[in-house]
């Protein structure tokens, strides 16, 4: 089976102090482990999607057997989308032109875009995402998703970055503070694997 965690571009300190490195060991190898055990633990009985993509399952989540629907939504869906926070976090990256200009296309200013991604963010009740997407007409936008729900399961969206709100992924070092956590994330991010993905 191919599924497996993907190996990181950068140490569990490498993102000091936005992020503390505790809470990157655990996040990547006890949360995220997790989900991806149960994940496979829901295909066993089903060789026949073993060999398949995990976003081609969430994306057509009907035609997964009703009997692992759910584990698929929810411990597939934990694992891909954790693939992708991992790959959207850097200790360093600058925003690219091409970057810039799709965000300036889609928004009045990259500040109004950080600011309605965060007013987003802060907004979603209990656990869950705040995802930057490309829509079919070309214009990004901001949506939530909660607890492992991914955008491509109900839409024909590009994903484009990944913001991971449940507490696990903060509360460590920010507590209940989570725009704290939000603001901070920012330092973070990797511009480049958003330019590779536009």
């Amino acid at each position: 089976m191919a599924f497996t965690l993907p190996k990181l571009n950068y140490s569990f300190e490498a993102l000091e102090p936005y992020i503390d490195a505790q809470t990157m060991e655990l996040h990547y190898s006890k949360h995220h482990q997790t989900y991806l055990d149960k994940f496979v633990a829901a295909l066993e009985k089903y060789p026949q999607l073993q060999d398949q993509k995990v976003e081609d399952m969430l994306k057509d989540l009907n035609s997964i057997p009703e009997d692992i629907r759910m584990a698929v939504r929810n411990m597939g869906g934990g694992y891909y989308n954790h693939n992708i926070f991992w790959a959207n976090l850097a200790s360093e990256s600058k925003m690219s032109p091409e970057v810039e200009k799709a965000l300036l296309d889609s928004f009045p200013s990259i500040e109004e875009f950080k600011k309605e991604f965060e007013t987003k963010a802060l907004s979603l009740f209990g656990s869950g995402w705040t995802w930057l997407v490309k829509n079919p007409e070309g214009k990004l936008e901001i949506i939530n998703t909660s607890n492992q729900d991914n955008p491509i399961s109900t839409s024909d969206v590009k994903l484009l970055l990944a913001l991971d709100v449940w507490e696990h992924a903060y509360y460590l070092k920010y507590q209940n503070r989570r725009a704290e956590y939000v603001a901070n994330w920012w330092n973070v991010v990797n511009w480049d694997h958003i330019a590779q993905n536009l």
